[in-house]
């Protein structure tokens, strides 16, 4: 009766509804989805449109300062709370203070006027509280809280449903926590806990109500954002943080991190089963390099073995953090997950990177990350062709067909793509970002709005029938982990036959990996086609626009230069004080430019990546641009060849690569000699690479600094790209 009654309010709320037009395979882009600064905005507020938008906000580290005072000394001693300095109205941008409140409701208003009604539903990656960085003003439970609450208000007043008296949200909004959101900082232990129960309580319009238990328990849970289609995943990703010394990895069945991880592999099951797509999403993200890392190794593992198993389903992942607009590469060749296999040296080497990145720290980190893409394979020659999944001559193997191998099969399957988005704290300048989807075939699909209120309405219903009516359906709890059932009879048959499957599965055919508390997920059968991470699809994500406020502009200052400025305090070598130090304002008062939000660039008409999707393709042939140290025509600075032939021509000698081991002595090779002698301590003219360091740090970069990427740079070259590219009217 409740399933009939769900269906029946569904249709009497779609009765009126027109749908947005699909994107269509070989459409351009801009015809059927207009770039948001193309948009006109009605001045008053207006009902959301009753289709899906195929766009979505990604919004992380809000990092509010009550104690935040403009015109106040960003010196490390007084981190803008005291003194007097430059710090505008809406923050010190390129320092170490946090945001101030006008900052905060600038971007809520702005998000009010210009993006409110072109979404479908919001991810919000965590760190809503300060900083601990004033020993004068210790943070307390009480304000961690107290500002995470106005926060998540914040969003429910912004995304909420006008003159609803209860209040509603109009779309999702999916939350996390971030390492700052809790006292003292990094440090979570295993649910449940007050914390755990206390954000329980902050999110309770975002947290579907049959999760709250779950989430009490770890701090996990899940939204169906496009009901039925595309649940995005909530992580608790502090349960692999390496600097949360509460807790030991994911290896162990006595850790949370463990049970996060079992929580999440039978969800992903259950979405697979149910023919739906996911999101991946958390705080701090899986960021590893050769020296470095952020998440404890066995998480880092599962985790990227639960991408390769679920490559499927999964549409990508979204982490904030870092503070930096940067992605990175999960290499499927390094899981070495197998139980009782030690470490590699590498691995046992491995540092835990700083929480907040400063330019020197990000300059390694960044350099490493395009030194291991210097190892990647060009997959331009064979990721061009319309069909890519064409066999070749039977009996034959060509080099593409063996460059295929390398890169995981025509869709690049060996690899998987992470996005960590900029922040709205102005370390740099405060950035959000509106990400785009295909919408192709969804045209008749309820919004997540409508089954709510099909849901209110089958509940109005079932308080007047007989409860004998309605027959209850039971659910089966898993005795480790906290399952969270669809409450459908299909999803629950679904689940109990699977579970027989499973059973039956390993008493035919035993599959122990050494671990012995190690269950490998299963991985997408030999019918099913590219997820839509890989193949252009309904879901899949096709570019973004990136959108900042450029405080230099907006807060307006007139600064002149201060006599004695400047600390030799050792603390200062780690606290930034932006391009302003040793500045002061010169008029008392303030008078800031009109605060907005505009275009730093967007990925469908951005000349330099040239990405024509999301997808990992498109990820693995920016990645080889940026990791060329002597670049093709057009990616050179100049406009000149630094080497014959263009990235598609490229030539590719895999002759004598016939098995792994060999590429991976090889690889190994390559690492040793960079460590001896880096190849690219050269004159830089790489302008993809100098591109990828300007954005991530959102343009704010001068010459000197660009120059510390690659030292010593090619002069002319740090010039063009260092010039200020937020002058003018902003």
């Amino acid at each position: 009766m409740r399933i009939i009654a769900l269906f029946l309010a569904v249709r009497l709320l779609d009765t009126s509804v027109t749908y947005a037009t699909p994107i269509a395979s070989g459409q351009h882009h801009q015809i059927l989805q207009a770039p948001l600064e193309d948009l006109t905005y009605s001045p008053h507020p207006r009902p959301a449109s009753a289709r899906l938008h195929g766009r979505f906000l990604h919004i992380t580290d809000l990092h509010p300062d009550p104690h935040y005072k403009s015109l106040s000394s960003i010196q490390s001693d007084d981190a803008c709370h005291r003194g007097k300095g430059p710090a505008g109205k809406y923050g010190a941008e390129t320092t170490d203070c946090d945001s101030p409140y006008a900052l905060v409701n600038a971007t809520f208003k702005w998000i009010q006027e210009n993006l409110k009604d072109e979404v479908d539903f919001v991810i919000w990656t965590g760190d809503s509280a300060r900083h601990d960085n004033d020993e004068k003003i210790p943070r307390t439970q009480d304000e961690v809280l107290s500002t995470n609450r106005w926060i998540a208000t914040k969003f429910a007043e912004t995304f909420g449903k006008g003159n609803d008296p209860k209040k509603a949200l109009a779309i999702p909004i999916v939350s996390t926590f971030g390492n700052n959101d809790i006292l003292p900082h990094n440090i979570l232990l295993s649910g449940p806990n007050k914390w755990l129960k206390s954000y329980a309580n902050i999110w309770s319009k975002f947290i579907p109500e049959e999760q709250r238990h779950g989430f009490e328990r770890g701090g996990w849970y899940f939204v169906e954002v496009i009901p039925n289609k595309l649940a995005v995943f909530s992580l608790n990703t502090l349960y692999f943080f390496s600097n949360n010394a509460g807790v030991d990895g994911c290896a162990q069945t006595s850790e949370p991190g463990y049970e996060h991880f079992e929580w999440l592999r039978i969800q992903l099951q259950f979405i697979r089963e149910r023919g739906m797509k996911a999101i991946l999403m958390g705080h701090v993200p899986p960021a590893r390099t050769e020296s470095k890392e952020l998440w404890d190794e066995t998480c880092w593992q599962k985790y990227t073995l639960w991408l390769q198993q679920y490559r499927d389903i999964i549409v990508g992942g979204l982490y904030g953090h870092m503070n930096i607009d940067h992605f990175m590469l999960h290499d499927t060749k390094q899981i070495t997950i197998s139980g009782q296999d030690k470490a590699s040296a590498i691995d046992e080497d491995r540092e835990i990177m700083d929480d907040d990145l400063s330019i020197e720290s990000a300059n390694d980190y960044l350099e490493e990350l395009r030194e291991n893409w210097s190892n990647l394979p060009n997959p331009a020659p064979v990721l061009k062709d319309s069909n890519p999944a064409k066999d070749s001559k039977k009996g034959k193997r060509s080099q593409k067909d063996k460059l295929l191998d390398k890169i995981g099969g025509p869709w690049g399957e060996r690899f998987h793509v992470t996005n960590v988005g900029p922040s709205i704290v102005p370390n740099y300048f405060p950035t959000l970002r509106i990400v785009e989807y295909n919408i192709s075939g969804l045209e008749k699909t309820p919004r997540w709005v409508d089954v709510q209120k099909a849901s209110e309405v089958v509940e109005q219903t079932q308080r007047v029938q007989d409860m004998d009516d309605a027959p209850s359906v039971q659910f089966e709890i898993d005795e480790e982990v906290d399952l969270v059932f669809t409450e459908k009879k299909s999803d629950l048959s679904i689940a109990k036959k699977h579970k027989k499957k499973k059973g039956k599965k390993h008493k035919k055919k035993p599959k122990h990996p050494k671990d012995p508390n190690l269950v490998v997920p299963a991985p997408p059968t030999k019918s099913s086609p590219p997820g839509p991470a890989y193949s252009p699809q309904s879901l899949t994500m096709l570019g973004y626009t990136q959108y900042f406020a450029n405080l230099t502009h907006i807060n307006n200052l007139q600064l002149v230069d201060a006599l004695g400025a400047g600390s030799d305090d050792v603390w200062e070598e780690r606290w930034r004080e932006g391009k302003h130090k040793g500045k002061h304002p010169k008029n008392k008062t303030p008078h800031p430019n009109p605060f907005k939000y505009q275009v730093e660039y967007d990925t469908f008409n951005d000349t330099i990546y040239k990405m024509k999707d999301m997808t990992v393709r498109s990820y693995l042939r920016l990645a080889h641009r940026i990791g060329k140290y002597k670049p093709k025509k057009g990616d050179s600075i100049d406009g000149n060849d630094c080497e014959n032939g263009t990235d598609e021509e490229e030539d590719y000698d895999i002759e004598n690569e016939t098995d792994v081991e060999k590429h991976k002595k090889k690889h190994k090779r390559k690492h040793k000699k960079h460590k001896k002698k880096k190849h690219h301590r050269q004159h830089e003219k790489n302008k993809v690479w100098l591109t990828f360091i300007q954005r991530a740090f959102i343009g704010t970069l001068d010459e000197e600094e660009l120059r510390s990427f690659d030292s010593p740079i090619d002069q002319e070259a740090a010039q063009e790209l260092s010039g200020d590219p937020h002058d003018g009217e902003l």
